[in-house]
């Protein structure tokens, strides 16, 4: 049997546009992973009677309605109260939950627990309870007229932990036979391109099926299939990924992969080689990136913001006479920043990055989003010219630019054409 969900997202912080509903963004994505559909996004305010209202329509366009929010201690978190009203449940208390919430406040805030806390351990009778050990509110899930309700706290680290480690067991339940799914990661290549090369299967596969989803300068294509058993599902699925993998060619990054940057780090770690960085448009980003991988110090030897003409010429060697020839943004200051950062980290490999990143352009008139990005090793020096994108704004031009470093590493480790 397959299944429709609506989000119900509830807060009026969200309405104001104090904080981002990325809880919304992550159970959708891993429902997509069970083969639920979810048709609607809902958000609404700390108010009863719309909540009431919001509940009354979901209802009748789906059969699993997810609420996220409204289940702290607080006058005006009233989430459970009104979905019990809305589906006829009532509320009682559950003396295990309410020990666990006071042991909670003993121990990560050692102090008692204050008396209005009693109300999260008000549970709708008869309900799958959803523990929460990484904060005080408890979820809960029941099913009442073919609709499955289930409640999420808000925050987003304790509804992330409470979705993946008690309501997608919950949800498991509902479906029949076992959905697999593989990711598969495409930098180079823009989203209209790739379904006009996977046009066929993205509209004709029933199962598996092939679906895309734009990310941050990248696409990302999720293979889903559905069998009896997990290996049944992967034999689905393998002749769509090498379909997909020989259709896109080398702009297919990895599958199953989190991101560019962990792609390159493994591909150092096996090559036993390490990497600095000089930034300067990017004003550290490179770097950021890889320190955020564990284990990064295997690989990074450490790198260089040369923010201004003097740290190029003082720290990095690139020689005035270059800098005032050719400007900041150029191929021979790319090429001399990463040999000088090589020299003075003492890495296998540096990356340099110089480019204009906006608002406006440079003394010498180069457009907003030229970058140059260097590669220095023992061998050679390289050098690719970019245009990463005008009128994009400093943010995107830097993360765009980023991206191309870590493409460009990959390409160049893997001996592809370099782009």
């Amino acid at each position: 049997m397959s299944h429709t969900a609506e989000l119900i997202a509830v807060g009026t912080e969200l309405l104001l546009g104090n904080i981002a509903n990325t809880d919304a963004q992550m159970i959708s994505e891993g429902l997509s992973t069970l083969g639920i559909t979810v048709h609607y996004h809902t958000v609404v305010g700390d108010n009863p009677q719309r909540l009431s209202e919001a509940l009354e329509i979901a209802r009748r366009r789906a059969d699993i309605i997810i609420t996220t929010g409204g289940l702290g201690p607080t006058y005006d978190d009233l989430t459970k109260q009104t979905i019990c009203k809305t589906f006829h449940r009532e509320l009682e208390l559950h003396e295990d939950i309410l020990e666990e919430i006071r042991t909670w406040f003993q121990k990560r805030m050692q102090k008692k627990m204050p008396e209005n806390n009693t109300q999260q351990a008000m549970l709708p009778v008869g309900c799958t309870i959803f523990d929460n050990p990484v904060g005080t509110a408890p979820g809960c899930a029941f099913e009442e007229g073919g609709v499955h309700v289930l409640m999420l706290p808000g925050p987003p680290f304790e509804c992330r932990y409470m979705f993946e480690n008690r309501a997608v067991p919950y949800l498991r339940q509902l479906t029949d036979g076992v959905i697999v799914s593989h990711e598969i990661r495409v930098y180079g290549m823009g989203e209209s391109a790739v379904e006009e090369k996977l046009h066929g299967p993205m509209t004709t596969l029933t199962n598996p099926t092939l679906a895309p989803y734009a990310k941050t300068n990248e696409v990302m294509l999720r293979a889903t299939a559905k069998a009896e058993t997990a290996e049944a599902a992967e034999e689905l699925l393998k002749p769509l990924v090498r379909q997909v993998r020989e259709e896109l060619g080398d702009v297919v990054y990895g599958v199953d992969v989190g991101s560019l940057e962990e792609v390159v780090s493994e591909l150092l770690r096996k090559r036993g080689l390490t990497l600095s960085t000089a930034e300067s448009c990017t004003g550290g980003l490179v770097a950021k990136r890889i320190t955020d991988l564990p284990g990064a110090s295997s690989i990074f030897r450490g790198g260089v913001v040369s923010y201004t003409d003097k740290v190029k010429s003082e720290v990095l060697g690139v020689s005035e006479a270059i800098l005032s020839k050719y400007g900041a943004v150029s191929e021979p200051v790319a090429r001399a920043m990463a040999e000088g950062c090589r020299r003075v980290c003492g890495s296998d490999l540096a990356v340099s990055v110089t480019g204009v990143a906006g608002p406006g352009t440079d003394e010498r008139g180069t457009p907003v989003g030229t970058v140059f990005i260097g590669l220095a090793s023992e061998q050679e020096t390289l050098c690719r010219q970019y245009s990463c994108g005008r009128g994009r704004g400093r943010s995107r031009v830097r993360t765009s630019t980023a991206q191309n470093v870590f493409d460009l590493l990959r390409r160049y480790l893997l001996r592809l054409p370099l782009i």
